[in-house]
């Protein structure tokens, strides 16, 4: 009834103080930047050097795998954990219902068009490359396609040169690729979506509320592919392989990391390690990728290391590029860990890699490596060179009559429709609630932190450091402006806002979309002050004051870069805003949490620095979601009333909701409420 009580107040109050605002530079903490340009934040400071840390405990698990049976013991846990990234596997292996919809006869071999089925309804459209005049069984290889609008496709020319190799290959489209598109617009003839990162953006981001991922599916099309091979006469079971490059590269190290049935393993345009892909990401290749950013990925103990770990002792080649925006310095690093545990036990000819000097691309000269170590452990004859190729048009290609799976059949099923049946059947299981995932091991426990005045030298882990930058007074209100300094690295632009006379004790935080109040929001700010509150508005890491001056915009959809600087900065499917998201999950802290860690914060900062005792919160806008699990999770704070109902995660999942804010990302939320 008090709050209730307030809100009413709070109305009126607006009503009648519709007065002219201070001006925009008491709402500034900071000095004005100009130009827009790519630049190290503190909070990309924050979130690598907790990357490396975290590496670091890995390096240490690691040091201590002194024989076979302690390698194979790590290897079970990282197994383990990647399978709970992952939301597990289907349990159960349905029928395949292959079928060849056409066949094109080209120079020593021929190309079938195979449609078959990973789950009920759900259609994979894959190209199978068959040496003429084989009498015996003989080597497969599977290449999963990389992002490229036209999936299996693009991927012809390393196909040809496998099969006349004596390889058998298949190789497919992702879903949300090629002619797997799950937002078809049969009216205009294309996705609502670019079919190389964003629809894997939409579908990933959902994936994740669900307390699953992508990489599921991905990795699942992978398994039922093996499955379809080892149908064929054609195919030695003991001799199957895998290589591909880019996304096809993070497929083929997933699906050998998960179905041992695979014997040579050749990723390409993927190993690096992941702490300096947290680095670089927002300043090359941006896009939304959800797939490869595996919740606690480099907190669990993975990254690309134990990827390839997971393979041992089986061979694995890895290619990679100098000028890759996958850092070949972490290529380096990373093979170099997993090739001195092969060397240790006996299997250091089982484990190669060759770099070239291109940017991201399958080079040829990486090619003629990869094949001829493929051919070596497949007792192939070792050849010299490449065969020559024949490109073929993409209509050739189709495996569908209508070039989609989603128009074909009838039965088809959207991926949004299986996650949505994923959380379903998931959601009577027990699940963490919020509180619960915040106070988790990774809480920083910042209702201990000591709060004291800035001095010109870095703050520790568990302290906050307070700068006064300047204040201004306005018709008998006072605007402080402060700094804080955090966690190393992290800065909070605070404002404290209140009438003259106040005794601080109560306090109302107000959060806005962007960040923290500005002029725009005077009417609302001083309704609160009329109330009887101090208020204190700041910026959470990564917004407001603190972005980065930067677009980062997708190369593979230029409409984005139409946007303004402040839509292009949200975009959930390429922007600087979802990079930090996605990395905040490789780290095992979400962004969402960390939201939360800026509230407490800014209230422990209040206590110790003004002595408040009561406090309740407002979040305007899309800041609402943040606001109401603030209120939720922080014992002494309370919601007020909000101009917009917060998001709620199991209504995103089962309205199948295609876009959001990413900031409310929050893996396996949809369970929460």
């Amino acid at each position: 009834m008090k709050l209730l009580l307030t809100a009413l107040l709070f109305s009126t109050a607006v009503a009648a103080n519709a007065q002219e605002a201070p001006p925009a530079n008491a709402f500034r903490v900071l000095s004005t930047r100009s130009g827009e340009h790519p630049e190290i934040t503190p909070y990309l400071k924050y979130q690598t050097e907790m990357a490396w840390r975290e590496d670091d405990d890995r390096r240490k698990a690691w040091e201590q795998i002194h024989t076979n049976a302690d390698l194979i013991r790590i290897q079970k846990k990282l197994r383990a954990n990647l399978l709970a990234m992952l939301g597990g596997l289907p349990q159960k292996k349905t029928p395949l219902n292959p079928h060849i919809s056409g066949r094109i006869q080209m120079s020593g071999f021929h190309i079938e068009k195979l449609v078959f089925e990973s789950l009920p309804g759900i259609y994979v459209t894959a190209l199978l490359y068959v040496p003429d005049g084989q009498t015996k069984k003989g080597p497969a290889v599977l290449v999963p396609a990389g992002h490229s609008p036209d999936g299996k496709g693009y991927y012809q020319a390393l196909c040809q040169r496998l099969v006349q190799r004596g390889y058998f290959v298949i190789s497919w489209d992702p879903v949300g690729q090629g002619e797997r598109s799950q937002f078809w617009d049969a009216k205009n003839h294309k996705s609502r979506y670019n079919l190389i990162c964003a629809e894997h953006a939409v579908l990933g981001n959902l994936a994740y509320l669900a307390g699953t991922n992508l990489a599921r599916w991905e990795v699942w099309d992978g398994i039922r592919a093996v499955d379809y091979l080892l149908t064929r006469p054609e195919v030695d079971p003991n001799r199957i392989n895998i290589t591909g490059s880019s996304g096809g590269g993070f497929q083929a190290a997933l699906i050998a990391a998960l179905d041992p049935r695979i014997k040579v393993v050749a990723p390409s345009c993927y190993i690096s390690a992941l702490p300096m892909r947290v680095y670089n990401r927002i300043f090359k290749d941006p896009d939304s990728d959800p797939e490869q950013d595996l919740d606690g990925m480099i907190a669990r103990g993975l990254d690309h290391p134990g990827l390839l770990l997971l393979m041992y002792p089986r061979p694995v080649f890895v290619a990679a590029a100098v000028l890759d925006f996958f850092p070949i310095e972490g290529t380096h690093q990373t093979f170099r860990d997993v090739a001195k545990l092969y060397s240790r036990f006996g299997y250091a000819d089982r484990i190669s890699m060759h770099e070239s000097y291109n940017g991201h691309q399958y080079s040829l000269e990486n090619q003629e490596a990869a094949i001829e170590f493929l051919d070596h452990f497949n007792g192939l004859q070792q050849r010299n060179e490449l065969a020559t190729v024949q490109d073929l048009d993409g209509k050739q290609l189709l495996c569908t009559r209508t070039g989609q799976v989603m128009l074909d059949f009838e039965n088809a099923r959207s991926i949004m429709d299986v996650i949505r049946d994923y959380f379903v059947e998931h959601k009577m299981e027990a699940h963490a609630g919020l509180k619960q995932l915040y106070y988790s091991s990774d809480y920083p426990k910042i209702n201990l932190w000591s709060v004291n005045e800035y001095r010109g030298t870095m703050p520790g882990d568990q302290e906050a450091r307070w700068k006064k930058i300047g204040d201004s007074e306005w018709n008998g209100v006072t605007i402080d402006r402060y700094f804080l300094h955090h966690s190393h690295y992290l800065e909070m632009p605070l404002l404290h806002i209140y009438k003259r006379g106040a005794s601080h004790q109560k306090v109302l935080f107000w959060l806005g979309s962007s960040g923290k109040a500005t002029q725009e929001n005077w009417p609302e700010i001083s309704g609160f002050l009329d109330t009887g509150y101090d208020i204190i508005s700041f910026d959470p890491r990564g917004l407001g004051e603190t972005r980065m001056s930067y677009k980062a915009v997708s190369e593979d959809d230029p409409s984005l870069a139409q946007k303004s600087f402040d839509e292009a900065y949200v975009n959930p499917l390429s922007s600087v805003l979802a990079d930090y998201v996605y990395n905040s999950l490789l780290t095992g802290r979400p962004y969402f949490l960390q939201m939360i860690e800026d509230v407490e914060i800014a209230e422990r900062f209040a206590q110790v620095k003004f002595g408040a005792r009561e406090f309740v919160i407002v979040g305007e806008g899309d800041a609402s979601t943040v606001a109401a699990g603030a209120a939720e999770t922080l014992p002494s704070l309370k919601v007020l009333s909000q101009s917009k109902r917060s998001v709620s995660w199991s209504e995103l999942v089962n309205e199948k909701r295609e876009l959001w804010p990413i900031q409310d990302l929050l893996p396996g939320a949809a369970y929460i409420h």
